[in-house]
């Protein structure tokens, strides 16, 4: 596989309920932009089926990545801003970025 353009760090969480106990599981995950796709941990989608992507910032740092694709908008909890990763996927695709 070529190399990414850019890397975003992301993570699941995970609820499991036993009779006694909730525990929260954290999974520490990535998502990759490539010249032809995006990939995360367990999706891929092509490049021209991703619409745009958004930045809705839920703290300090934390909060949601949106990806809005042809199948429909993909949140992504992060723990840093995606400002970078957003900005190269702008510019691959060449649509114009506006902050928040």
């Amino acid at each position: 596989m070529p190399e990414a353009i850019a890397v975003h760090p992301y993570f699941k969480m995970e609820r499991q309920v036993t009779a006694t106990e909730q525990v929260i599981i954290f999974h520490e995950r990535t998502i990759c932009l490539y010249e032809l796709e995006i990939v995360t941990g367990y999706r891929v989608f092509a490049l021209h089926d991703v619409y745009d992507m958004s930045y809705r910032r839920m703290g300090e740092e934390e909060g949601i990545l949106y990806l809005h694709t042809k199948q429909g908008v993909y949140p992504y909890n992060v723990k840093s801003n995606p400002q970078f990763f957003i900005e190269a996927f702008m510019q691959l695709t060449k649509k114009p970025y506006t902050a928040e």
